[in-house]
């Protein structure tokens, strides 16, 4: 190990540390850890950006020290997928998904879009939301085509296509009263595109997720797990009023299979991430 990579390592081993040292207990608060456990908890890698836009490798180290499993792509700080997959490899850890925009997802830009995912051993190229132009009912009809006709290509690679929600989807936007979110589950073909459900977007959003979890069975193989607090803000999982236990003893359900910590706006990303760790796994 060079001076540099030593560097990297310690420096972003103390950050971890300190986020340990942070976090708050699984049961300060009243609260106590999730029950049952997650036995396999990922994180979105967003909520870490500021440290990734520094040092990928050395976040990708702290974050396995915590003990994360998984993580979800939100960009690649102009490292290759190689060098990206040599450092996943090393911290041990695998990505099953990726964020990416619109322009990734058609053309040329959907071919490279598979060609990387295929290196980082990615099963699902997801997409995180939809431009305010979009954000009609014509609009949402137009992004169930392009994701139709992406998942249709991606299929031939292995690969998957998501969406991931916001709050808007679940404004109206038709005459029947539909919301964009109802028109997504009607327009899209739920044998090429899956669902990322954002369980602290939807809540927001007014939506009951239970039942969108029970009236859409299958549909739903990755979820954001973030809190939301009392006062409507978010919050780090387990500091907030979202049950938890009720909505993923509904798993088997909903196809849920990977659950991704995120916090879009943390005040310290390490201890943010810890924290809802340790909640998750009752530790």
């Amino acid at each position: 190990m060079d001076r540099k990579d030593f560097l990297r390592v310690a420096g972003l081993g103390v950050l971890a540390g300190c986020a340990r040292e942070q976090a708050p207990a699984a049961g300060d608060g009243g609260r106590t850890g999730l029950e049952p456990p997650l036995d396999v908890i990922g994180v979105q890698l967003y909520t870490v950006r500021s440290l990734m836009s520094e040092d990928v490798a050395g976040t990708l180290d702290a974050v396995a020290a915590i003990g994360y499993r998984e993580v979800e792509f939100a960009g690649y700080f102009g490292h290759s997928p190689a060098e990206v997959r040599q450092w996943m490899d090393a911290a041990g850890l695998v990505s099953p998904a990726a964020h990416v925009g619109i322009p990734e997802l058609t053309g040329s830009g959907l071919e490279a879009s598979i060609e990387t995912a295929r290196t980082l051993g990615q099963r699902w190229l997801v997409l995180p939301s939809l431009p305010g132009e979009m954000q009609t009912a014509d609009g949402y009809r137009e992004a169930a085509e392009l994701l139709n006709t992406a998942g249709a290509a991606a299929a031939e690679a292995g690969l998957r296509i998501g969406y991931h929600n916001h709050a808007f989807e679940f404004d109206p936007v038709g005459e029947d009263g539909a919301t964009g979110y109802d028109l997504l589950l009607r327009h899209l073909d739920p044998s090429l595109v899956d669902l990322e459900i954002d369980f602290h977007w939807t809540a927001v959003g007014g939506a009951d997720s239970a039942a969108l979890l029970r009236d859409n069975p299958g549909r739903f193989p990755l979820c954001h797990v973030k809190d939301l607090s009392a006062d409507g803000e978010m919050a780090d999982v387990g500091a907030g009023e979202i049950d938890w236990a009720a909505l993923f003893a509904l798993s088997g359900t909903a196809g849920l299979r990977h659950y991704f910590v995120e916090h879009d706006r943390p005040g310290d990303a390490l201890a943010s991430i810890e924290a809802s760790y340790r909640y998750l796994s009752g530790t």
